[in-house]
């Protein structure tokens, strides 16, 4: 069971995504053919997994929906066929491994929990489901709460680079940021869930242009300030492709920069795609920020 001591170092959450359409092209169910078996999902999964732990992940978070600016979104019924499944597997091979369930269905974390989950990542920080702070509670389980303002009204896609949102209205971004975090912290209070199972990510990319999630990672510190472990999520994401004009699968070095920057400015755990590059990343930003 991983013990985590928060500000002894940075944790590396290695992504599994159980999607055809992943932003980042990663996603394990092929996008242009519908005769993938469960058996050959599991499969993928499970050597991506050991991979990913051999590279250095400390944690795994596994997703079956996609959520980039105009994916198809899925019932409960398929993403807890794609997510739960995986989430079994894994932690039948890999019993020691700590697995995070990406999910803001109430069900779908319910039934990942009972098969192998042991933290749930909530990409609407409990504001969608109103039942899935129950759950959470009851479980015992730790709970990243993150920051959306994800709007179709706002949304500009371009082929190459995909995903961006345009003139998000703030009155300030950070203020605004903290004060709808500390929303998500007062629904997990209420249902019973103790400061010390919580961890706030400041949501890049969801519902935040360019530059302001530029400003985000460079003003990550006052998302410490609210008291809670940080989780940066940065990996890929359109804000790097747009300010470098790079599809996804050439990100890798403005994503070490970005993760190098918010170790800097406190993060705890950094979610990635590219692991082990990244566990490189960590590291030496970590031998500089805190001596080790």
């Amino acid at each position: 069971m991983l013990d985590f001591q928060w500000g002894s170092r940075t944790y590396i959450m290695g992504i599994i995504n159980i999607t055809p359409d992943s932003f980042s092209g990663d996603g394990l169910i092929p996008p242009s053919t519908s005769d993938w078996t469960t058996q050959e999902l599991v499969s993928s999964a499970i050597t991506q997994a050991g991979d990913f732990l051999a590279s250095g992940a400390d944690l795994l978070d596994i997703g079956g929906e996609s959520t980039r600016p105009g994916a198809q979104p899925v019932t409960a019924e398929e993403e807890m066929e794609r997510a739960v499944t995986v989430i079994q597997s894994i932690a039948e091979v890999f019993p020691e491994a700590f697995l995070s369930v990406d999910t803001y269905r109430a069900a779908v974390a319910e039934a990942a929990l009972q098969a192998g989950a042991r933290m749930v990542n909530d990409v609407w920080g409990f504001k969608v489901d109103p039942d899935l702070a129950g759950v959470a509670a009851r479980r015992g389980v730790p709970c990243v709460l993150m920051h959306n303002r994800s709007s179709w009204a706002h949304a500009e896609i371009q082929a190459s680079l995909g995903g961006r949102y345009i003139g998000m209205p703030y009155d300030n971004l950070l203020e605004d940021v903290k004060r709808e975090l500390l929303e998500s912290v007062a629904i997990a209070h209420a249902a019973g869930i103790s400061d010390s199972k919580i961890v706030l990510d400041p949501g890049i990319g969801f519902g935040k242009t360019v530059e302001q999630n530029l400003e985000l990672v460079n003003r990550l510190g006052e998302i410490k300030t609210l008291g809670y472990p940080v989780l940066l999520g940065p990996s890929r994401k359109s804000f790097i492709g747009y300010t470098l004009n790079l599809p996804p699968d050439q990100r890798l070095e403005g994503t070490a920069a970005a993760v190098a920057i918010g170790i800097a400015r406190g993060a705890d755990i950094v979610r990635v795609h590219d692991v082990a590059y990244m566990a490189r990343v960590v590291k030496m930003a970590d031998a500089i920020t805190r001596g080790r």
